[in-house]
């Protein structure tokens, strides 16, 4: 019998789990009889991480690998395995880097695509290929609310997160006839060293583990798409609603 989808899952893997969102949900799910596999570019935030969480009851593999060394990424999955079947699979590891004027569009587009949308669906490909023949799981894919507007100096980023977002929606619907739930979630501004480098305003900021509570709860539901806060989605609905010639020259006054 496969595991149903209100069952709280007891084996799950995070990349980007260093720091965070990635380290917020690990500490969420953490607990007795929980097995979490970890992975990111920070040994020592990883290291930290994985103490908080063996600290309230969880066991805990990490790896500490770039999440676009494939091979790595697959060999973590294997280890993963080996300790527990994933009930879970987040797909978390992304970077936010901005581009420094329209000649510096090549360097972010590329390093930005490589992590945000290829390392993001082959983690999301390595998570099928292991829950396929259970017939059971779930993907949950980190995407932004910045994925809904494109924004100066952020083009790529936007890009990558629309990217994500409609990958995994188009998923969602393919993946459930094999019995896998498929997860969206847009988060707005959240509290991480992430958003510290902003140097604009950040309406309706969050905390992280707000942020990471409000992800579980949604995944528990099988909410197909985890947006917040509500304000901030509302308002980019409206935004869409406009000409986007308009939203485009709003966008240039601001850049």
């Amino acid at each position: 019998m496969t595991r149903s989808a209100t069952t709280t899952p007891r084996a799950i893997l995070i990349t980007g789990a260093s720091r965070g969102i990635g380290a917020a949900l690990a500490r969420a799910y953490a607990g007795p009889g929980v097995v979490l596999a970890l992975c990111g570019r920070d040994a020592a935030a990883l290291e930290h991480v994985a103490g908080e969480v063996e600290a309230r009851g969880a066991r805990v593999v990490t790896g500490s690998f770039d999440v676009t060394d494939d091979g790595a990424l697959a060999a973590f999955f294997e280890r993963a395995e080996a300790m527990a079947p994933l009930d879970l699979v987040i797909v978390n590891a992304g970077i936010g880097d901005t581009n420094k004027g329209l000649g510096d569009l090549r360097r972010a587009a590329r390093r930005i695509f490589a992590i945000n949308i290829d390392a993001a669906v082959e983690t999301a490909l390595l998570a099928l290929d292991h829950m396929l023949p259970r017939r059971a799981g779930q993907i949950a894919l980190v995407a932004s609310l910045a994925g809904f507007q494109g924004g100066p100096g952020a083009a790529p980023y936007c890009a990558s997160k629309a990217a994500l977002r409609v990958f995994g929606e188009g998923l969602r619907a393919e993946a459930a006839r094999e019995g896998i739930r498929v997860n969206v979630i847009c988060p707005g501004f959240v509290e991480t060293d992430l958003t510290a480098k902003n140097d604009f305003p950040m309406p309706f900021l969050w905390r992280v583990d707000r942020a990471a509570v409000h992800i579980a709860r949604g995944l528990a539901r099988n909410t197909a798409r985890i947006a917040f806060p509500w304000p901030l989605v509302a308002g980019l609905k409206l935004v869409n609603l406009l000409p986007q010639g308009l939203v485009a020259a709003l966008m240039a006054r601001r850049g």
